[in-house]
Order: C-alpha cells, then structure tokens, then sequence
C-alpha cells in the first residue's frame, strides 16, 4: 500500500488516500474534470498500484489514453451458486492438482473477501396459486441439490476468505443492494471507495449507490479471488443526462426498457456508464437500481449513479447503521464523489434521455431492447385480434406470469404497485385465467415483511401471486414444470404460448422450453397479463371483465396513482424490516474445523459435482491453430444461452440421456445451471439449445434449426453432442465462425468451458461481447475478430473448411486466418487478436487462468 497520499479522513479516526492531490500533482486542476468512474479507478491506482509505476497509471486515466494496461483490485467477490459454485469446484480441483506437484493445497485459498449466495436453484414446480408452494418448491431443491449443497457447506470449512449465504434468503444482487455493500469500506484504518466483481452480468445492480461493480464470468473471479490483479485500460467513460420527470403511471421498468433500446441503438458495448442531470434527481435509489440492472442488456459494463442525498435515504430506508451513513457522506464529499463535486466532469461522450417522453411498455418478443409501447401492440401485431373456442386456450396464451428478478423486485415502487394492482382486480371480481402459472418470487425476504405490512401479499396471494421462492426463478429459466393438461394442449394445438415476466431476459427458448416467446414488463402489467390470459390482447383497450353493472374494466381502472404507491411506501416499508431480515442472515460467525481435509473427496457417482479435468488429456496437450475445423458458422447475436442453455433438460436431450444413464428420475433432471459442477453433464450442454441456428446444418438444402452440427468431412449433419463426440475422439481442433455480438448474454463461463472441452481453440467473430471474450480467454481459446467488412459471408465459409491460424500472438496484433477450402484453394484474411492485454496474454500462453495460477504458485513455494 502507497503511503504518500495517506491522510487523516476529517471526523473520523479513519485515514484515506486523497486522490485529488495525487491526480492534481500531474496535471493541475484535472481531478475536477474526471469523471466518478476515473476518480473511483485512480483511487484504487494510488491505494494499491506499485509507487514506481503510479505516475504512468494514473497518467493514463488523466489524459484519457488507452495505452496502457493498469492493474485494478476489487475489494470484495460476489458469487451466485451457480458460477461461485463452478468457480470453488475449479479451485478445489486445482487443489488436487498442487498436492499432486508436492504443493500444499491448504495454501490455495481466495485472498479477497468472497460472499456466496445459494440463489440460482429453486425451481418454480409449485405455482404461486398452491398452498404451501415455498415450503414445497424448498423441499424439492434441497433434494434436488444434495451433492451441489454437500460441496458448498464442505467449501465453508474448507476455504478461508468464503462466506456463505444458504439457499432461501434471496438473490445475490438484491442482498448486495439491501445489506452487503457499505458504499464506503473501512479496513485496517482506512476507508476507500466499496467495489466488486460479481460472477452474474446483472453485478452492476448496486452501481446504483455508486458502487462499481462489474460482472464477470466464474473464470475471471477465480483470478480476482486469487489476489491477481484485474487488468484493465480506461474504459470508454460514458455520461447520459438525464431530464425531465417520469409521466404518472411510468414504472422504473418502463423507463429502463425504454433506456435498453435507445442505449443499444447508441452502441454503448462495454462502456461505462453515469447517469446525471436533473432527472436523476426525480428517480428513487430503487429507481436508479433497476435502471443499473440491465446494463448487460443495453451492453455497457457499468451503469453509475453519482452518490448524493438519495443514496443516503436508501441506506437509511434498508436499515443500515447510522455510524455507516455518516460514513459514506463524509467520504464521499471529502474525496470528490458527492453529486455536487461532479458538476464539471467532462465526457468524452454525452447522451440525453428525456424521461418525460417514455410510456408504458413491454420488450419482447426474443430480446430486452425489443421495446413496444403498449398503445402500439395492435399496430405491432401483438395484440392482434383472436378467436378463442369454449374450453380451449387462445392462441398467445400466457401460461407464464412471473413477477420475478432483482431487477424489479429490489424496487418496492414496483412490488407496492403490482399490489395495489391486485386489490382492485380483486375488489372488481377480476381473476387469473386458469391456464397461466403465476409466482412471485421476491429477491430479498423484506419484500415479504413490507407486503405483509401494507396488507397486500394477500391481495397478490388471491390471484395466484403467492410467494415461490426467494430466488432468481424464471428469469433463469426456472419456471419449472407446467400442469401436464396444459402442456399437452400447448404441444398438440402448436399454440403460440407465450411467457409475460418482470425479469430481465427473454431471449428464446430462455424461459420454458415450451413458451415460444417471451416478454418483460413492469410487476403490475404481469398481475395484468395473468387476467388476460394472452398478448393477444390490447392491454390498453380491452376489457379484462366486467363489473357487477356489467360494465367494461380496463387497465386503467386498475392501474394505481402514483401518491397512493408513495403513501405506501412511506407507512410500510420501514427500516426494520430490512434489518430484521439481514441481522440474523449475516450473524453466522462459522467456526472452521480443524479436522477439514483441505482436499474434497469427490463423489463418484455424482452429476452435479466433478473433479475438473483441465490439467489431463487434450487441454493439457499445445493448441496447435492449424487443420481447425468448424464445429459451428453462427450468426449475429449468439448468446450464453444458445453457448450453454440455462434452462430445464429434457428427456431427449444429450444431457438427458446421460442423466438417465446415471441413475437419475427425469423429475430431478433439474436445470443444466445446476449440474455445472460436473463437466461431464455440462459438456453435454455445449450448443443444446433448441433455438440454435448452425448454418452448416443444412438437410435438403434448408438450414435446420436446433442443437445440429454437420461432421466433416464427411458432410453429415448430426446432433451436435455426436460430432462433439467424434472430434473428441479424433483429437480433431476445431474452430468456431461467428458474426456480431458474439457472446451477448449471461457471464456464463460453460459457455466458454464447453467449447474448449470439445476441442475448439479459436473463436473468429465480428465482434465480442466483453465478459465472454474474457472467459474464452480464461479457458485457453482465442478470440479473433474480422476486419470492419469482413465476414463469414463475404468470405463464403460454408463450414467444409480447414483453418489456420498464423503470426505472433500479441495484444491487438493482425494475425492471419488462412482458409482452405475443399476445392484445393488457400485464402489469407487478416483478423485482430483479441487479447486485449499483457495479463490476457499470459493467462493464453499457460493454457487459461488455473493453469496460469498453478504454474505462479509452484514456483512461489519452489522460491
């Protein structure tokens, strides 16, 4: 730690680094001119970057030059089950793998604070509309997640530095938000800036109290837990001024989903956002947070608010210790990061959002910046009239109506108005349609406590909004099973059914293998869309029933004021509920046992928790980059979900069957998010998506879509898990072509995992999204980008090709793709190396981040 700039913080008997007066050494009067991202950065750079090499760092962030790779060193790490899950599996694994060097595995630990929160494996079996459904949803994911939840209790004792949250208590960006980030830290005498790396693209949530937070995949934390710096180069800063105030009846939903399309149409991809102006100031904390939620939607990295009195009056509202508050006000003012010390931070870029303009809106039907105003269905086709028979489902039934995710469910603004919403539909005689599964599933056990307090959980209760689970649920692809009638009319009718969610994704094939689309919406347009019964059905015009006079009702006979919401939340929702909530959660002092073994004895029979195998067989052998064939050309905008579905297995699937052959009833199949333990059921997920478009799938001269791949040479197309199979068998290397936006999506590293366990050492893309180029990376594959015109269709690749690839690896080097096709003719194309660093560098070269780090660590006990 830099010892120059350390000063008594005044008020406190605290020191902290005083940044401006290291920033204003180089270049005088420039800290007024930062931005809060590059004052947070440089904060971090005087605290803990090497005094020799401070001046070139902080220089790079002064003068807006992207030259240069600075280290940053996140004070904390924040796992889901899921990826945290993945994530101590691979260092359990590389346990293993020390000890058989004659290394001490007990050695290998996380250096940085990491918090696990088991929130990513219940499943919505009970609807909300059964009785008991959290206790029976609960009872099934304990059964379910034996094996997954043995390995996470053995990690508590075995690991220092890991806390963990049990499941049932919440998702870890809504606990972040509510209890775990101070804003300001206070460690060994000084008080600096609270940042993070989380392993879930939607970490930046708690951006929102001016937090950076970053989302990475489950292969970049384990470097970050590690204690090895993240490297980086200043990101391109980014201000949106915001103005005007939001029209009455405008969600913080409807404002973000209008933000996602117009952020996306502004080409943000892995910016740093921080929103401003005088429209900020009309936007609650809960407001700002939904907003900072779907920023891997709108594709930036971060999405900052600056801290100032709202932040205060939400750290109050969630009962945090005054102590704390006048902590993070007394820091943030003394070192530039109060609203008012920002008002000459200078942009490279500005955008503007006029709040006021924004109406009532839905996004969908396959993506979140899909956005539709809700006046607009009928002319969109949406709402397109329909014909229903007695007795059967309309056509774009709604068989799913969730109010889930943190996005909205962190916002008591949305949940207070989705109750209110449901006492009026109630008092009118209104009711759900009988074929739509309804839940809640709140993010934070408050909710429960706030709802309860303003009498409403019964009001949602009676139009089957139950409470689930406290859980990420559908959002994820947990909507569990629907009612076997229901489904059987779905599949025989081919009904276009449909699923209406307060979540944050919608992309196809996401949410329930048999929703064919999905759209996101405010809570109260969910409890709307679940009397519905359709999106064939103009939510704006049309009667949803009649009253007792048989008059019409419509949405905005139900739709709450806005002063009645803020009443509300004014009279329930109360400090203590927050704190009778998280003071138990989080009073869990765990004694560690001496009588651990530091090694894990891994279960044989196990689907859910594996030894990694990535220090034997093909990932221990040179990535050779020639005679590469395609084991998939894909289009733009390829997700995790298409890399690595989330979802439920089914039956007829590769994982399916493996699963079977293991022993195991389909009706504990579970979700492939859960068995990502176990590489052998993970592997089988590689590409399983259903909605997948492989263009060398051709049959009849028609591309077939699915979970296809076309082996070669023989030309024949398969199911994709076989010609994986028979690569593998060959010890083929593969390569995978791609166009835009490669790896949009979830910081979801089997996406990465699963392509380099097949065989696949280079990815050719025209563009990367960022967390998954870095998980590649992290996994020993290499990313390579075509040149601004260059593509798989210029260039003509049907997949009957082999590849090479040729040159001197480097950061943003040109290197070559040489393309040989079948008819004997060779093609050079230049590509961009997409190791974007020295450290990405190094971590490719020792074949990804675990090999990088045992390889350091060995020679550190050798030394």
């Amino acid at each position: 730690m830099n010892t120059d700039y350390r000063k008594p913080l005044p008020g406190t008997d605290l020191d902290y680094f005083d940044t401006r007066e290291a920033v204003d050494a180089i270049s005088p009067g420039a800290y007024d001119r930062l931005p809060y991202t590059s004052r947070v950065l440089a904060e971090n750079l005087v605290r803990r970057c090497p005094p020799e090499d401070l001046t070139a760092a902080l220089s790079q962030i002064i003068e807006r030059k992207r030259e240069l790779d600075f280290p940053w060193f996140p004070a904390r790490v924040v796992c889901h089950d899921i990826l945290g899950q993945t994530a101590l599996v691979d260092l359990a694994g590389l346990r293993d793998a020390i000890a058989e060097k004659g290394g001490d595995p007990a050695k290998v630990n996380p250096v940085v604070p990491t918090q696990l929160i088991v929130d990513h494996s219940l499943a919505v079996e009970h609807p909300g509309f059964e009785e008991g459904a959290f206790d029976k949803n609960r009872a099934i994911e304990d059964r379910r997640n034996e094996d997954r939840f043995h390995f996470i209790n053995w990690t508590r004792e075995a690991f220092e530095n890991v806390d963990v949250i049990p499941p049932g208590n919440g998702i870890m960006h809504q606990i972040n938000l509510e209890k775990m980030s101070p804003v300001i830290q206070a460690r060994d005498g000084v008080a600096f800036p609270d940042t993070l790396v989380g392993t879930d693209s939607h970490t930046p949530h708690v951006d929102a109290l001016g937090v950076i937070a970053v989302g990475v995949g489950g292969l970049e934390a384990e470097s970050v837990m590690l204690g090895r710096a993240s490297y980086m180069r200043l990101p391109d800063i980014v201000g949106v001024e915001l103005s005007g105030k939001p029209q009455p009846g405008i969600t913080a939903t409807d404002i973000v989903l209008a933000l996602t399309e117009y952020l996306r149409s502004e080409r943000v991809v892995s910016s740093y956002l921080e929103f401003f102006g005088e429209g900020a100031g009309h936007l609650t904390l809960g407001d700002r947070a939904t907003i900072s939620n779907m920023t891997p939607e709108y594709g930036a990295t971060a999405a900052m608010f600056y801290i100032d009195d709202q932040t205060l009056d939400y750290l109050k509202l969630t009962g945090r210790e005054p102590e704390q508050i006048e902590l993070v006000e007394t820091y943030a003012k003394a070192a530039g990061l109060w609203a008012d010390s920002l008002v000459n931070a200078d942009y490279e870029r500005v955008l503007h959002f006029d709040l006021s303009k924004v109406e009532r809106t839905l996004a969908g039907p396959s993506s979140p910046h899909n956005r539709v105003s809700t006046r607009e269905l009928a002319s969109r086709g949406i709402a397109a009239p329909y014909e229903q028979k007695d007795g059967e489902m309309p056509d774009g039934a709604v068989i799913i109506a969730a109010i889930t995710s943190c996005t909205n469910t962190s916002n008591p603004r949305n949940v207070i108005a989705a109750g209110l919403l449901a006492k009026r539909a109630n008092e009118l005689g209104l009711t759900r349609k009988p074929w739509v599964k309804t839940s809640l599933a709140p993010g934070s056990k408050a909710v429960q406590l706030y709802l309860e307090e303003s009498n409403l959980l019964g009001e949602l209760e009676q139009l089957g909004f139950g409470i689930v689970g406290f859980a990420c649920t559908t959002c994820n692809g947990m909507s569990g099973a629907l009612d076997p009638v229901i489904q059987k009319e779905v599949v025989e009718r081919d009904l276009y059914a449909t699923a209406v969610l307060s979540g944050n994704r919608n992309f196809d094939g996401r949410i329930h293998p048999y929703a064919k689309q999905a759209f996101l919406a405010s809570p109260p347009l969910v409890v709307a869309y679940a009397i519905a019964g359709s999106v064939r059905f103009d939510i704006e015009k049309d009667a949803l029933g009649e009253d007792a006079e048989g008059n019409p009702i419509t949405l905005k006979d139900l739709w709450p004021a806005d002063d009645e919401i803020d009443a509300i939340i004014a009279e329930s929702v109360k400090p203590e509920h927050f704190r009778d909530v998280y003071i138990p959660m989080f009073d869990t002092t765990f004694d560690r046992s001496k009588d651990t073994s530091p090694l894990y004895d891994w279960r044989e029979m196990s689907t859910y928790i594996r030894r990694p195998p990535y220090w034997e067989g093909a990932l221990a052998a040179e990535r050779s980059l020639t005679g590469l064939r395609a084991l998939a050309v894909l289009g733009d905008n390829i997700t995790t979900d298409h890399l690595s579905p989330s979802n439920a297995i089914l039956p007829t699937s590769a994982a399916g069957e493996y699963l079977a052959k293991m022993g195991l009833p389909e009706e504990d199949f579970n979700s492939y998010a859960t068995h990502r333990g176990d590489h052998l059921t993970a592997q089988r997920a590689t590409f399983a998506n259903p909605k997948l478009i492989n263009e060398m799938a051709v049959v009849d001269g028609e591309v077939k879509q699915g979970s296809l791949a076309r082996l070669e040479p023989e030309g024949e197309v398969m199911r994709m898990w076989e010609a994986i199979e028979t690569y593998m068998a060959r010890k083929q290397p593969l390569i995978v072509i791609a166009g835009a936006d490669y790896g949009q999506g979830s910081s979801r590293d089997w996406a990465a995992k699963g392509v380099r366990l097949a065989g696949v050492e280079v990815i050719v893309a025209e563009g990367f999204e960022r967390i998954h180029r870095t998980n590649l990376i992290g996994m020993g594959v290499l990313p390579l980008q075509f040149e601004e015109g260059t593509t798989r269709k210029t260039l003509g690749i049907d997949g009957s090709e082999t590849f090479d690839v040729r040159g001197d690896i480097q950061p943003g080097a040109s290197l070559t793709l040489v393309i040989k096709r079948r008819d004997g003719e060779s093609v050079e194309v230049p590509v961009t190396c997409r190791l974007d660093t020295f450290e990405e560098l190094s971590i490719y070269e020792a074949g990804g981040v675990l090999q990088r780090f045992a390889q350091d660590f060995l020679e550190s006990e050798v030394a």
